[in-house]
């Protein structure tokens, strides 16, 4: 238990002075002495400055699974966890870039780096669009023939949404606005003819 905890307190730490510093401007030192924990702590749990940033990376995603993963459990309609999902995963994506200050460059300068360290949690989220689309199948609420295949589809087209979603491209104002635009667009693809209010 205290091997996890100073392995997570050398994540935070890391994360902080990346958010403050970017990856090029911190260093395994400064990581080390910001940290209260010697050199050989630290590179016990890390080898490089890289694998600690790929951990920084992996932390803030499994904080964003926690967080889908609840709202897939809400008791309420397939359809609304399909809508409260998307917007889940838009906003706390982009919180944790903007949380993240000068490490949110870093991101989308090495997009494939972050990629590599995503690939787990894609399939998680993939996952998680296929045991609501299930549920959604099971009640008559949605019409869809192959509900892996769909799940994929909605995954990368949120993935897709991100950036735009992160820097505010979209033409309406706040996310409240896009709310009825994303329920019609999702469950009418999933074959739901509802009246958008």
């Amino acid at each position: 238990m205290a091997l996890s905890k100073t392995r997570a307190i050398l994540v935070d730490v890391a994360r902080v002075l990346f958010a403050k510093n970017g990856f090029e401007g911190t260093t395994m030192n400064d990581i080390s002495v910001a940290s209260n924990k010697g050199r050989r702590t630290l590179y016990t749990y890390f080898k490089n400055k890289e694998e600690i940033y790929f951990a920084v990376i992996e932390a803030e995603l499994e904080r964003l699974y926690m967080k889908l993963e609840e709202v897939s459990r809400r008791n309420i309609s397939p359809e609304d966890k399909m809508v409260q999902l998307i917007f889940a995963h838009l906003e706390v994506i982009k919180e944790a870039v903007y949380r993240n200050g000068n490490l949110r460059a870093e991101f989308f300068r090495d997009i494939w780096k972050v990629e590599s360290v995503r690939k787990t949690f894609d399939k998680n989220e993939i996952n998680l669009f296929r045991r609501i689309l299930n549920e959604g199948v099971e009640k008559g609420v949605f019409e869809c023939r192959n509900v892996r295949l769909t799940a994929e589809i909605a995954h990368f087209c949120l993935k897709g949404c991100e950036i735009p979603y992160i820097y505010g491209r979209y033409a309406l104002n706040d996310a409240e606005e896009l709310h009825p635009y994303v329920r019609r667009l999702v469950l009418k693809s999933l074959g739901r003819n509802l009246v958008i209010k």
